[in-house]
């Protein structure tokens, strides 16, 4: 039997996925390796904690938090004995968040009833493609070395090729401009070292937050540019309030508290008489905008559609 546990304990832990479970009340009892790697959380920090305790605070893409009574998934799914899907968005160890799908299921003791609940997560980006095109940015010097995004002039080659192609083929894209909202406080304030943390926090959350198809890069100090490809104004829109709302419920552990920020986004669509000058300039109007209404919105240039909080 002895043997037995060993061989599923080691399953258990070689698998790519994470994996946890809980009790009835959802306490957490079993951390995998997986769920380390995804997570940044070893399994000594988080078993014995409650789902409650909001050690990963899952989110959902607006930033409404899910892991109180009525909102849980894993309530839920002991609630109603059945299996449940879910993509969320966790907060990791560092700070900024990752989207994950989860497939939760119910835990049933000898007598059919209820005990706690096992959950499998997935992080959602291909990390072995993400990271090779890591490699190949570092290797042509288009990489930010700071948040390990796009540096400037490959935003400036992504913008350029993108406006070529939608006057070639009418592809349609978008930008977002994205400020750090009171960034020279928290260097003030906390130090430069809190300050870089607080530009990879913000940036991974957001490169975490977007499509495979889309780009993001940081187009300098706490400004970064986001190239949202194959979109019309709803969508661009509904995406660059998913980043906002997201970075805002992400934070970064600073002594014994969590330090958050917010950002203001420009939102506006390529039009096919743009140059990247003219694109980029009138997104940083839009956000320097959003920043003027007090911040944590998104600005865009269409008529019926004002700041969105």
């Amino acid at each position: 039997m002895k043997f037995a546990e060993n061989v599923y304990q080691d399953i258990l832990d070689n698998m790519y996925e994470g994996l946890y479970l809980l009790d009835r009340d959802r306490r957490i009892t079993y951390w995998s390796k997986g769920a380390e790697r995804i997570t940044g959380f070893s399994s000594d920090e988080v078993i014995g904690c409650f789902c409650q305790d909001n050690v990963l605070n899952h989110v959902d893409e607006q930033g409404m938090p899910l892991c109180d009574n009525t909102l849980c998934p894993a309530e839920r799914s002991m609630i109603t004995r059945s299996a449940i899907e879910h993509t969320v968005y966790l907060r990791h160890k560092e700070g900024h968040r990752v989207a994950v799908t989860t497939r939760i299921a119910p835990i049933k003791d000898a007598e059919g009833n209820i005990a706690g609940a096992i959950e499998l997560f997935t992080d959602n980006k291909a990390t072995v493609e993400a990271q090779r095109k890591m490699q190949d940015l570092e290797k042509m010097a288009l990489l930010d070395p700071l948040t390990q995004v796009g540096n400037r002039r490959h935003l400036e080659m992504h913008v350029q090729s993108s406006l070529a192609e939608m006057r070639r083929y009418g592809w349609p894209f978008g930008v977002l401009f994205v400020d750090v909202d009171g960034f020279k406080k928290i260097n003030d304030v906390h130090g430069h070292h809190v300050g870089d943390r607080t530009l990879k926090m913000v940036a991974a959350t957001m490169s975490n937050s977007l499509r495979s198809s889309d780009f993001l890069g940081r187009w300098g100090g706490d400004e970064f540019l986001a190239v949202v490809l194959n979109v019309g104004e709803d969508q661009l829109l509904a995406i660059g309030n998913k980043l906002r709302a997201l970075v805002e419920h992400s934070a970064i552990n600073v002594g014994r508290t969590f330090e958050s920020v917010t950002v203001s986004v420009g939102a506006t669509d390529a039009d096919a008489d743009d140059t990247m000058d003219t694109l980029l300039k009138r997104a940083d109007n839009l956000m320097y905008r959003s920043k003027a209404s007090g911040g944590n919105l998104v600005t865009t240039d269409y008529p019926e559609t004002q700041n969105v909080e």
